[in-house]
């Protein structure tokens, strides 16, 4: 894991800690390839919350990790489960 994608992927989880409400089940695994997956886990009662309407938070969540890739000139993706 490099310093840059350590980083994105702690602002990942203090964005999610901060949305839900259940912040002591929030996990970022980083998965390394071509493109640096972030797979979020959080509580089943929190997803929607992770969502947001019609995917708003998702995507946004999704262009700062596009933001930081170009930064830190890599691909990053996030991946929501419950």
């Amino acid at each position: 894991m490099t310093e840059q994608s350590g980083d994105v992927r702690t602002l990942v989880e203090q964005i999610a800690k901060a949305l839900v409400d259940a912040p002591d089940q929030v996990s970022v695994n980083q998965i390394d390839g071509e493109t640096i997956v972030f797979a979020l886990r959080v509580a089943p009662d929190d997803v929607g919350k992770i969502l947001g309407r019609q995917g708003r938070v998702a995507r946004a969540m999704r262009s700062l990790l596009n933001a930081a890739g170009i930064r830190a000139h890599k691909r990053f993706a996030l991946e929501i489960t419950e």
